[in-house]
């Protein structure tokens, strides 16, 4: 078949299916134009799903009457500067935009228009392009100073096909909402404002620059709990810096859905994220269950390739083991700083379950006690004393015994010591135990309730962890070396991890391609299956680049062992028992959560406790 030359209009339409997947990609490019033009306030209109209609308006610096033609001329961009060599440099894109696609490509499969008037000048003006055919500039009315509103009408109408393929108009209209929050996320100085079909759906305010300001913005789009339930991330490593915000262990989700990254202001998408954090949180949560967070990384543009994919959702990193170590290595920094906190999640939730309830039948029990008012109005009040002082339990010494800690009751010269209550710990003063099972502890503001088994399980756990990074782990050897046969790439990759693995217990080498022969395998698995084993780090190594099949196995092992070690729910526990394991807890990081994520106690405040009756 002959070689044609396809028209210029058919090649901006197939280059505008790269770009402009949905209404959101629209939306997307569109308002990361703005950002690059330094709208400090951005707002969108949807209607219709964005299909009918796409309206983005900033306050931004604005074009100029010359300069409208060019933005929707094919490869014309403004965020791209030669060097004094004369040669554009990619490798160092400081821009959202920089490919000079965007207007184009929605100019091509829409109605397109923008009105805007440049900061500085008097007059606005405006171009028309209908699906790619561009109109002339004309004079136009303009509501603010300066900045633009780009409109886009009837999304794709000039390539029938792709309506075909266009989710509902609630599900188009809900991924611009999100696609609106992740930009939100990423700039909490600027303030965006979204209308979908004439509906306020969301207004963000501006907030300050900095961890202050983003929190509140995060709190706004993710939500007050995780704002208050949330790690600060900050850390630095060769010139590569994280920040943001880390959900504790026991404010987790069911899905990745609340697991954001940025790079440089630029929200992505990358498998980076989901393994880096899998192997953080790996000693606190279920396989099936996830942390929320939102991470920024900020590092010089020559070490990030965006110019990836068209929509620009996907970076490589030059070393993306830096990144991914700094992040792993972040996260459980700032996990083990937060000492045995819990989230507030978990209060919330209990005092949720409190119900009033009506007195059972039969209550008062058939033979009242006489020590009542009335026996007390009659003078019997010491046989009523008498009858309180009966009730099982009500006379016993309270569980408020332990040695005051160092530092209390020396007292300097002339000076009375100071007086020690231990409700001042953290998790305050053990009281009782109830059912065996749970200590109730008060505190200056209220009381802790503590799962003796889920915290021990915890306690000893950590210690068991402690003793093998210390000691190294324990190495059987094989009687006869197993050959693994696995994909050439695969073998390689494992092999390359030869070292990492050895000190993990698990001795391996290169058996030729394609094969990996086990010589010694940890010995706390025991009998295990070394070919299955390697064959799950090797999937590991392919998808996230680390081997955390082997580092999970080894952590089940110690989490099953410090389950049956530790103390049984139906023990009882004498006053120093249940002091000795609330102080244990608050020395020892992690300790909020039991190996599964679940608490392992629960704090309830006195104004929370005292508005269940009716006190607030």
């Amino acid at each position: 078949m002959p070689i044609r030359r396809l028209p210029p209009e058919l090649i901006n339409r197939i280059a505008a299916g790269e770009v402009v997947e949905r209404p959101a990609s629209a939306v997307k490019e569109l308002v990361e134009n703005a950002l690059d033009a330094g709208a400090a306030e951005i707002q969108v209109q949807a209607d219709g799903g964005g299909l009918s209609r796409i309206l983005v308006a900033d306050d931004g610096n604005g074009l100029a009457a010359d300069q409208l033609p060019l933005a929707v001329e094919r490869h014309a961009t403004s965020k791209l500067n030669p060097g004094e060599d004369g040669e554009y440099d990619l490798l160092r894109i400081a821009t959202m935009g920089f490919r000079g696609e965007a207007l184009p490509s929605i100019g091509s499969v829409a109605r397109l228009s923008i009105t805007s008037r440049a900061k500085g000048l008097a007059d606005a003006h405006a171009i028309l392009v209908e699906g790619g055919a561009v109109g002339a500039v004309a004079p136009a009315g303009f509501p603010g100073p300066h900045g633009a509103r780009v409109e886009v009408r009837d999304l794709f109408y000039a390539t029938p096909a792709r309506l075909k393929f266009m989710k509902s108009e609630r599900s188009e209209a809900q991924a611009i909402t999100e696609e609106l929050k992740r930009q939100a996320m990423a700039h909490e100085a600027v303030g965006f404002a979204l209308d979908i079909d004439g509906r306020r759906t969301l207004r963000l305010p501006a907030e300050a620059p900095g961890d202050v300001g983003r929190l509140a913005r995060l709190g706004a789009v993710m939500g007050r709990e995780f704002s208050e339930n949330a790690l600060l991330i900050d850390h630095e490593r060769e010139g590569v810096r994280l920040s943001g915000y880390a959900g504790l262990p026991t404010y987790n989700r069911g899905n990745a859905a609340h697991q954001y990254l940025f790079v440089n202001g630029r929200p992505v998408r990358d498998r980076l994220l989901q393994g880096a954090l899998r192997g953080a949180y790996a000693d606190f949560l279920a396989r099936d269950r996830h942390p929320a967070c939102a991470l920024y990384i900020e590092l010089d543009p020559g070490l990030v390739d965006v110019n990836v994919h068209p929509a620009k959702a996907e970076v490589r990193f030059r070393d993306p083991a830096l990144v991914r170590g700094l992040i792993v290595s972040g996260l459980r920094h700032s996990l083990a700083a937060a000492g045995h906190r819990a989230s507030t999640t978990v209060a919330a939730a209990a005092l949720g379950g409190f119900r009033p309830q009506s007195l059972p039948p039969g209550y008062p029990p058939p033979r009242p006690s006489g020590a009542g008012f009335s026996a007390w109005s009659a003078g019997g009040w010491q046989a009523a004393a008498a009858a309180v002082q009966s009730i099982p339990g009500l006379s016993e010494v309270s569980a408020r015994a332990e040695a005051p800690p160092e530092g209390y009751g020396v007292a300097e010269a002339g000076a009375a010591a100071p007086v020690f209550d231990p409700v001042d710990y953290p998790l305050g003063a053990a009281r009782a135990q109830v059912h065996e099972t749970y200590i109730v502890a008060q505190t200056r503001d209220g009381m802790v309730i503590v799962d003796q088994h889920a915290a021990h399980e915890r306690l000893v756990y950590e210690r068991m962890k402690g003793e093998l990074s210390e000691g190294g782990v324990a190495r059987q050897a094989l009687l006869l070396p197993e050959v693994v046969e696995l994909d050439p790439a695969e073998a390689e990759r494992v092999a390359a991890r030869a070292e990492e693995l050895a000190a993990l217990g698990l001795v391996v080498e290169s058996f030729g391609p394609g094969a990996i022969l086990v010589r010694e395998v940890p010995a706390l698995l025991g009998e295990t299956d070394a070919a299955g084993l390697i064959r799950d780090i090797a999937d590991d190594l392919a998808e996230n680049g680390q081997a955390l099949a082997l580092k999970e196995r080894l952590e089940d092992v110690c989490s099953t062992m410090a389950c049956h070690g530790s103390v049984r729910a139906g023990r009882r526990l004498t006053a120093p028992e249940m002091n000795a394991l609330l102080r244990q807890m608050e020395a020892t990081p992690h300790s909020g959560q039991c190996n599964h994520g679940r608490p392992t106690y629960v704090e309830l405040k006195l104004a929370d406790i005292e508005r269940l009756f009716g006190r607030r």
